[in-house]
């Protein structure tokens, strides 16, 4: 759906297929009581206007490789303080179908972030604030 709150119950340990190119999923929040729940993400159809977004609260913290293969360029990219949303819009911040984001809970309020995404043209950041 164009709208997804994942759960804790529902989605840890899974592999999540989103084949909604502009959709948004929001994480539960990362409490000590969920200190290191992971979830899987894998872009089935490529992006137009996709995030992956925490409560508000949360942050993300580690990095994202994007890789555009018709210029063999790729870029890493980690988050700012204050980013609590990826946002991929299948070109210049990733988002084609392929690209992959796992997402764990380390601590209260903080989500480790790695994986590739596929893009294209000049790539820059996906991570914003909400």
């Amino acid at each position: 759906t164009a709208e997804t709150t994942l759960t804790y119950a529902s989605h840890v340990g899974r592999i999540i297929e989103i084949n909604d190119a502009d959709g948004a999923v929001t994480l539960p929040s990362a409490s000590a009581d969920t200190i290191g729940a992971k979830y899987v993400f894998f872009v089935g159809t490529t992006a137009s206007d996709l995030d992956i977004k925490t409560d508000g609260t949360d942050k993300f913290v580690g990095n994202l490789v994007l890789a555009a293969a018709a210029t063999s360029q790729a870029r890493g990219f980690a988050p700012a303080a204050t980013n609590d949303v990826i946002s991929m819009n299948g070109t210049t911040t990733g988002g084609i179908a392929g690209s992959y984001i796992e997402i764990t809970a380390i601590a209260a309020d903080e989500y480790l972030v790695t994986g590739t995404l596929l893009g294209s043209g000049t790539l820059v950041t996906p991570f914003a604030d909400a």
